[in-house]
């Protein structure tokens, strides 16, 4: 009986805060959830169970209009007291708080790849528009931040390829052509066509399955998150794809201040170790992971398991608008369902020597 009347009055305090929310004006507003039936049972359950129910944002194309700080399942993820170090960045570059909707580690010397890897590079007949990414072993994930980051650890991968840049909307629209596959929703809505001067934006509302699809029409695949993560970041552990301090300036984040996606390739000085470009920033990409833990990560998280993907590199719309840090360290990862499709999922592909 207690349990219930916390629920309701859980229930009731949310439904203000969602409607006092919505009267606000905000400028890129993912449609907000309503308060009902199926918000108060998981609050009831959680409650019951103390196991948060993570389906109702991470497998949805919306997203509730809430500081996820202070929702009581989610901060068993979103709590601020995991990311603390980079909470400053909001204050420092001003992101406008009505725009708040949507979904770093230590100082370490950066460097570049070794000779080695370049000469390498230079002697490998590469794909039209992708990179060499050598064999050998790399740092991935990392002991400071969001406890499904961790542990830092090392893996070895042997050679493959990633695509330099995002999958574009002129590439797309091949792929499209080519196989009558269904058209993203904002071409259906603009009459079946790309928006206007858009052609070298990267594609989005593209699901994991749409993903799968255009790589393998190219004969190539998704990369996994450890592939992804590596060409970001290369072997030196950087937390960044140029360093180890934010700049705004050299990726499409809300902290750029942009406001919407960019045509790919637009910030040079933002190329990983590998020549990759917006690793950060501009669309989170799809990787084939399925959102497991990592070895030796001992904290209990129920959602892990063949539910949901992985999803790494940030976007122009992140975590900054949950005030719970930023998703620009190439360590971040986020997991949702493979249906998911909104205005900040896209994706890049790999391919096997």
């Amino acid at each position: 009986m207690i349990l219930r009347e916390i629920a309701t009055f859980l229930f009731l305090y949310t439904l203000l805060v969602s409607v006092a929310v919505a009267a606000a004006p905000v400028q890129h507003q993912m449609e907000p959830i309503d308060p009902d039936e199926l918000q108060q049972e998981r609050i009831v359950d959680y409650l019951e169970t103390g196991i948060p129910n993570c389906a109702l944002c991470h497998a949805s194309e919306q997203r509730p209009a809430t500081d996820y700080r202070n929702d009581l399942e989610c901060r068993q993820c979103h709590s601020a007291d995991y990311s603390q170090q980079f909470l400053d960045i909001d204050e420092r570059y001003k992101v406008p708080l009505k725009d708040r909707q949507y979904k770093v580690a230590l100082a370490k010397p950066t460097s570049t790849p070794s000779s080695t890897a370049i000469n390498t590079v230079k002697k490998t007949i590469i794909p039209d528009d992708m990179v060499l990414v050598p064999a050998g072993e790399f740092i991935m994930g990392t002991n400071d931040w969001w406890p499904k980051s961790g542990p830092e650890h090392s893996r070895h991968l042997p050679d493959y390829y990633m695509d330099k840049y995002e999958v574009t909307n002129a590439k797309y629209e091949k792929f499209v052509a080519a196989t009558s596959h269904r058209l993203p929703d904002h071409w259906v809505k603009n009459g079946n066509k790309i928006p206007a001067d858009q052609e070298e934006f990267p594609i989005t509302f593209v699901s994991w399955q749409d993903a799968v699809d255009y790589c393998e029409w190219e004969g190539k695949r998704l990369p996994s998150e450890f592939e992804w993560e590596k060409a970001a970041r290369g072997t030196d552990g950087r937390v960044f794809p140029w360093g180890d301090e934010f700049d705004k300036d050299k990726g499409n984040t809300p902290q750029h201040g942009h406001g919407k996606s960019m045509k790919v390739g637009s910030f040079d000085s933002g190329v990983s170790p590998y020549g990759l470009y917006d690793m950060v920033g501009n669309v989170f990409e799809w990787t084939s992971s399925w959102y497991r833990s990592y070895p030796g990560n001992t904290h209990n998280d129920p959602n892990e398991g063949e539910t949901y993907r992985v999803v790494k590199g940030g976007s122009w719309y992140d975590c900054t608008y949950y005030r719970c840090g930023i998703s620009a360290p190439t360590y971040n990862r986020i997991f949702f369902h493979p249906m998911t499709k909104n205005f900040t999922f896209g994706f890049r592909c790999a391919q096997d020597p």
